[in-house]
């Protein structure tokens, strides 16, 4: 690794530690009290999700609506194993089950599906989706349409904290290896990407495969955390509104899917006060942004502190 990029990586690891840091110090002084830690929390979870989701529209092209069906997978995973074994433990072995579950359903699902393009596949991911809502709604283990209550909290803020630096981490270096360049070569040009060799199957799956665990972990956070989880809760509108932060922060931007999921989490909550008007205000902030910027909040635009040390190094060297 050279010294740029370790550079690179020792400001990333400040900025996580620094995060941390100040929203604890935040919450021991009261500024941040429960109705903002729930915000907080319900960001990093939706973190979780779309950066998951970037990756496989984003990056790899791939035109998915089945993301909630993966975090319903995730979200039952927790809420059953939980209510069996009520411990630390138990929620870390739910997150790992959710995640193996999510990723055998992936496979069963991208094989056949991936093949498709565009709408046609947003339809196939849909109907899969729906399949997995079905199957959880009808089964004895799950409480069918009743859904789980009292699953113990262990998703606290600190818990979403670190797993967002964690799939964060991952998923970006995912994007940024050669998988990754593999992916986006797919994505530009499928036939040109098969033509030097890349096996666009392979890696499309390989990418939808990795945002389904993501989505796992989301399901996982999202259940211990509202101790409450029924079907319903995993509908088409879910994945929409996960779609809705990935075009609204700009598709292909892991730095754009941040920013609009803390724009739309701090929106949210503010016009909480508003009733069932917020919906409508929601609606209409939405449609400005999209008007005035088409491309997403950042477009494709990444921030990176190896750019950024390099542009310094240049302009030193000038």
């Amino acid at each position: 690794m050279t010294k740029k990029k370790l550079q690179a990586n020792g400001l990333w690891l400040l900025v996580m530690i620094v995060g941390y840091l100040a929203i604890n110090l935040l919450v021991y002084t009261g500024v941040v009290d429960s109705f903002i830690e729930n915000m907080l929390v319900t960001i990093g979870i939706n973190i979780i999700l779309a950066t998951g989701l970037n990756l496989i529209i984003g990056f790899s092209g791939q035109f998915s609506l089945g993301h909630a069906g993966f975090m319903a997978i995730g979200a039952y995973a927790t809420g059953i194993i939980l209510q069996t074994v009520p411990t630390v433990g138990g929620f870390v072995g739910s997150i790992v089950v959710g995640i193996i579950i999510a990723i055998i359903a992936a496979i069963i699902v991208g094989v056949p599906t991936l093949r498709l393009s565009g709408d046609y596949l947003a339809i196939a991911t849909m109907g899969a989706a729906e399949i997995i809502r079905v199957v959880i709604n009808n089964m004895k283990i799950t409480n069918g349409a009743a859904g789980l209550f009292n699953i113990p909290q262990f998703a606290t803020w600190p818990v979403v904290y670190v797993l967002v630096c964690v799939t964060t981490i991952v998923i970006v270096n995912f994007a940024h290896s050669r998988a990754g360049r593999a992916i986006q070569a797919i994505r530009d040009d499928e036939i040109a990407a098969e033509a030097v060799g890349v096996n666009p199957t392979k890696w499309k799956l390989a990418a939808f495969v990795l945002g389904a665990a993501t989505a796992a972990i989301g399901g996982s956070l999202h259940a211990s955390y509202i101790q409450t989880i029924a079907p319903s809760d995993f509908g088409i509108m879910n994945s929409i509104a996960l779609l809705i932060i990935v075009v609204l922060g700009g598709v292909g931007s892991m730095t754009g899917t941040f920013l609009a999921a803390i724009v739309l989490g701090v929106l949210d909550t503010v016009l909480q006060s508003f009733g069932t008007l917020r919906m409508v205000i929601y609606a209409v902030a939405l449609i400005v942004i999209m008007v005035f910027k088409p491309s997403g909040l950042l477009g494709r635009y990444e921030f990176s502190f190896a750019h950024v040390l390099n542009r310094h190094k240049k302009e030193d060297a000038a």
